[in-house]
């Protein structure tokens, strides 16, 4: 099977920054990047959300992709898997920092039904698909630096493209497409070691748009929310919680997510993310909870 355009980029990118760790050696050790690349501290561009935007696995949060300062450009790509009970999720992307005050990122989205497929007739393994834009503006604060009460603050936007659409038809989703509009406020209280994230979400998505966008009985956008807090252990590793509440358009039990996760920084350019998630009910299929995998590299 050929491999996916994302995930060659993904292995490309993690080799480069292999190669970069096993030069380097320990960090403290190497010549201090430009001053408009590798300038954040580390972790503080976030993990790569399902969706593709930084932030958290499940919720977004106010950060910018990439390492870059408020000078330069920044690149950060991910690949994810989710192994559930009865489905398999996986989704590959990339993002792109401006100048620490804009992002503009992509992701595909796959959703493999497995033996859910079959039960439903839409075929054994039959994989949902969807494609992801989105953009996200720092409007004010910063993440690390001024005043502890005063957290980074960014909107974003999430165009959402279902791949099949005869299927959010047949379980009563009244289009195929739809658009997000996120507000994020997120801090990094350094003296505590400590992060803490909100987040509204309006959307009309059903499972984050995989079975469409509202529901032909009536349901349209609703106010969700997100939300994460989390502890500095080192400057490499970070634990944390994270929540997203969602919408019922269709009637199908669809519960909030949660997950427990933990993410560590192997070099500068370089987090690996492993969490327990919580996705509850999908398609009337209940208890999905399962392993959260990431691999993340950034420039």
């Amino acid at each position: 099977m050929k491999a996916h355009p994302l995930t060659a980029l993904l292995a490309s990118l993690t080799a480069i920054a292999s190669s970069q760790a096993a030069a380097q050696g320990d960090e403290t050790a190497a010549p201090p990047p430009p001053a408009e690349y590798n300038a954040k501290l580390l972790l503080t561009n976030g993990i790569s959300a399902v969706d593709g935007a930084s932030g958290g696995g499940i919720a977004n949060w106010a950060t910018i992709a990439g390492r870059q300062s408020d000078r330069g450009f920044g690149l950060q790509a991910h690949a994810t898997f989710i192994a559930l009970p009865d489905y398999a999720y996986q989704s590959q992307g990339v993002a792109i920092g401006i100048a620490d005050r804009m992002e503009l990122s992509y992701a595909r989205q796959n959703f493999d039904t497995r033996d859910v497929g079959a039960a439903l007739g839409i075929g054994q393994g039959y994989t949902l698909n969807q494609d992801v834009y989105g953009a996200k503006l720092r409007l004010a604060g910063d993440l690390v630096y001024g005043a502890p009460h005063m957290p980074q603050i960014a909107v974003g936007v999430q165009h959402k493209r279902n791949l099949d659409g005869a299927i959010t038809a047949a379980v009563g989703a009244a289009h195929d497409t739809g658009t997000d509009f996120t507000l994020s406020a997120t801090k990094l209280v350094l003296s505590r070691s400590l992060l803490l994230d909100a987040t509204m979400r309006l959307t009309k998505a059903n499972q984050n748009g995989l079975l469409g966008f509202g529901s032909v009985a009536g349901g349209g956008y609703s106010l969700q929310f997100e939300g994460a807090a989390a502890y500095q252990f080192s400057r490499r590793l970070v634990t944390g919680v994270e929540f997203r509440s969602k919408p019922d358009n269709l009637g199908l039990g669809e519960d909030d997510w949660f997950d427990l996760f933990a993410a560590y920084a192997v070099t500068r350019n370089l987090t690996l993310t492993a969490a327990y998630a919580d996705l509850g009910s999908i398609a009337t299929f209940e208890d999905q909870r399962g392993a959260f995998l990431q691999a993340q590299v950034a420039f």
